[in-house]
Parts: C-alpha cells; structure tokens; sequence
C-alpha cells in the first residue's frame, strides 16, 4: 500500500510542474518538420492563368528528388470510377532556395474545359500522389459569382489568421475563389510564413482558386539567410516564390509578370495592379484595359489604398496616377490593404470625395467609386481622427463576402467571429453610363475604434 501510494503522490506532483515552455519548444520544432518538403505534393493550390470558364491552373510542391511530375484530371463522379476515365498532364518543374532548404515546384494548367463543370484532379508521381481534389469551372456567361476578400493576413499566420479563413468560407460556402490584397505574409522568402500560409487554408486552396497581387511584405532582399545589417541595408525584391507559387496571367506590363494583369469572367473584368512597383508605367496599360472593357461590372485590386483609413499613411501617387482613371471609366469597386484596419467609403469621385463620403446617406448616385480598405490577420494599426469613410473598425480582423449579379453587386463585411460589420449594395444604372446607385445598410452597431499600437 505505502508503494502504490508513493507512485500516486510522485505522479500528483508532475502534474504540478509547468511544461509551457517544453511544449512551445516542441511545438517550433513539430512545426519546422511538417513545413520541409517530402516526395509527396504538398501545398496544393489553384490559381487562373486563362480563361476561368475554360481552364485551370495548378500548382504544388516536393522535395528535389522529384524532378517530374504530372496531374490527371477527369469529370468528377458519383463513385470512383471516375479515376477510369482521368487523362494525364505533365507539369513544368523549377527548384526553388529557401532558408528551409531546397525544393521543387510544379506547375502546370488543364485546358480545354467545358464551362460550369465539376471535375476532379490530382497531382504527383509514381507512387506519391496528392487525394482526388474537386473545382468547377466558371460560367461561361454573366452569372452571379460570389468570392471572399481578404485585406493582409501578414503575421501570427497559423495561430490567429486561420481561424479567419476558415470561418469565411463556413459564412460563404459558394464562393468560387479567394482573393488577397498583399501582405500575405510578413517575410516574403521566409518558407515557414508561407507554410503556415498554405496550412490555414489546408484543403480550401486545392479547391478554391486563389487571386493575389502582392504587398510590401513579399518584397524582400534575395538572400536565403540574411544578417540583420543585410535586411536593413540591401534593396528589396519581389520574393522569388511568387511567380513558382502563382500562376497569374501574363498579360500586364513589361516587366510585371504575373503581378499586374486582369481576367474576365462572369460579367466582371477583374484588374490587379502592383503598387509596390512602376505607378505611371502602370496607368498607361490601366488606362487601355478600361478604356477597352466589354464587362458590365469593373473591380480592382491593389496593396496600398488611394486613401488611407489609417494613421500617418498616405499614397498621394496612386491618387495622382489611377484615381483619375477609376473616375473617367467608372470603376465600380476597389479593394485594398495594407493599413492594418478597416475603412469603406461611398461613391467617391476625386473632385467631390468629401460630398460623397461625408455622410451615411443611405442611398447615394452622385456617381464615383466604392473603396474598400481591409485587415484580416492580427497586426493592427490605429485609425485616423478624421476620414471621409462610412464604416470603419480598429482591432479587428475581417473577412469580406462580395457577390456580383448582372444588375448589382452585394458586399459584406463580416468579424473573425462571423458577425456581420458593414454591408451595402450597389446597382447599375439602368441608363448607360449613368452612375450607380449606393444603398447602405450598415447595422445599427458602433464603429469599433479602439486604439491600436504601430509596431
């Protein structure tokens, strides 16, 4: 008895000793290990190259023992024996160094696709292949489409920016694709971000299409291990993961590869610009995409916002290059980044901004365009004393729910927690080129302005 009852008082107290820091220890370690390549495809993601109506692009990664790699595809069925009925694609493969180490990814695009189609696919080698993914294709018509907008996720990537993600899609089941407005991570070559990345969105990013244009923070300097002077001193670049990591469409500027570009689709010519680049070289081609634009509905993407919600930030060169473009060709909505709290106007048009955005009318038609500034991830910044917005939100993470219909465009604001924060809905002018018609329908709770420190 005096034996059992030893053990039991030794075992009483292990369970008194804190094993916080071990566990966290472990923890780093665990997760260093999940993030190295193996011979298995990892890091699964779709992206549009071409046509989404048409084709799919897809990339993945291995370890540099896989020098060749295919995909298969095929209509997806009822049962399996769909896999009977697959056809096989080689992809193009290129390595890539990291601070992690040295892998290989591969890219590669299914084409000839029949429109609003679900098909299933899987990627790999000889006997390490991924699990049978499923996408379908984009109509080949003007449907409503729905899709998820995400401002910067950027820091503390797996602990507090996974749950954002996920809880999007569980708020919008059908949306067709993610897009991301720079700053997905904060180290734009460091592999572990991007491994915590690719595992908030785990199986999401092998089945939704994701668009991106990137921010400051996947800009970075070209060495694997930099020294602190090094980051400090040396010109940063566009981390060399993007363009093996993205496959975006080619059709921007020289030079621009697969950061600025458009793609149309349902009704909507969607354009990507890169503020961290070439400003005038890109109004030119801005100004050609929209001057020639058979879409019904025009919605751009860039990092830094035309104006900003937070404080001490200001762009006055995107105001002075692409703001009097959004105003001549009636861009619709703009959604952006970068300042780490979340700001949404009217209709704004650069002469009246003040006019438009001063006041929560709940409807507006003085003609202009919608600008969206968001944050999903944790890092947060202090908003300004005055602005011209009509929502607005400091510390808080946000997800933004947007659905396009011939006639308007429905979008909505929602918290980490899956609370709906702002909302409106803007029609088309039943006149050609008339303005568009703001309807408001923001819910009657107070902004949330707290402050937030700048680091």
């Amino acid at each position: 008895m005096s034996h059992c009852f030893c053990i039991l008082s030794v075992l009483f107290s292990l369970l008194l000793v804190p094993f916080s820091a071990p566990q966290e220890i472990y923890a780093g370690e665990a997760d260093r290990q999940i993030y190295q390549p193996t011979p298995v495809p990892d890091r699964i993601m779709l992206t549009w190259k071409q046509d989404p109506a048409h084709a799919q692009s897809v990339t993945w990664r291995t370890d540099t023992s896989v020098n060749e790699c295919f995909g298969e595809i095929a209509f997806a069925g009822e049962g399996p024996e769909f896999v009977k009925r697959s056809r096989q694609l080689k992809a193009e493969t290129s390595e890539l160094k990291t601070d992690r180490g040295d892998c290989h990814f591969h890219a590669l695009t299914f084409t000839d696709l029949k429109p609003d189609t679900l098909y299933a696919y899987r990627v790999g080698a000889g006997e390490n292949w991924s699990e049978w993914l499923q996408f379908r294709t984009l109509s080949d018509k003007a449907a409503p489409i729905t899709f998820i907008y995400f401002g910067d996720a950027q820091n503390q990537i797996k602990s507090l920016w996974s749950r954002v993600i996920r809880q999007a899609v569980l708020t919008a089941p059908q949306a067709r694709f993610l897009l991301h407005a720079g700053d997905l991570v904060n180290r734009g070559n460091k592999d572990e971000e991007w491994g915590e990345w690719n595992n908030s969105g785990g199986w999401l990013n092998g089945m939704l299409p994701n668009l991106a244009i990137p921010g400051n923070h996947e800009y970075d300097i070209n060495r694997v291990n930099p020294t602190a002077e090094e980051q400090k001193t040396e010109k940063r670049h566009l981390a060399r993961r993007w363009r093996q990591r993205f496959e975006f469409p080619e059709n921007g500027p020289s030079g621009m590869k697969e950061t600025v570009y458009y793609l149309d689709f349902q009704g909507i010519r969607l354009i990507g610009l890169n503020s961290m680049d070439d400003i005038e070289t890109q109004a030119r081609w801005l100004e050609t995409v929209l001057k020639d634009n058979p879409n019904r509905w025009t919605i751009v993407t860039h990092h830094h916002p035309i104006n900003s919600v937070s404080e001490g930030r200001d762009n006055p060169e995107l105001r002075k290059h692409w703001q009097p473009l959004y105003d001549q060709y009636q861009v619709d909505l703009v959604l952006q980044g970068h300042d780490h709290s979340y700001g949404r106007t009217g209709l704004v048009l650069q002469r009246n901004s003040g006019q438009n955005t001063g006041q929560k009318a709940r409807r507006q038609s003085a003609g202009g365009t919608v600008y969206a500034v968001s944050v999903s991830g944790p890092k947060m910044y202090e908003l300004k004393a005055e602005n011209d917005f009509l929502r607005r939100a400091a510390e808080t993470q946000l997800y933004q729910v947007i659905t396009v219909e011939p006639q308007e465009i429905r979008y909505q604001a929602f918290t980490a927690t899956g609370t709906l924060y702002d909302a409106f809905t803007l029609r088309k002018n039943s006149r050609q080129g008339g303005p568009n018609e703001l309807i408001n329908q923001i819910p009657d709770t107070p902004d949330r302005v707290g402050s937030a420190e700048k680091d």
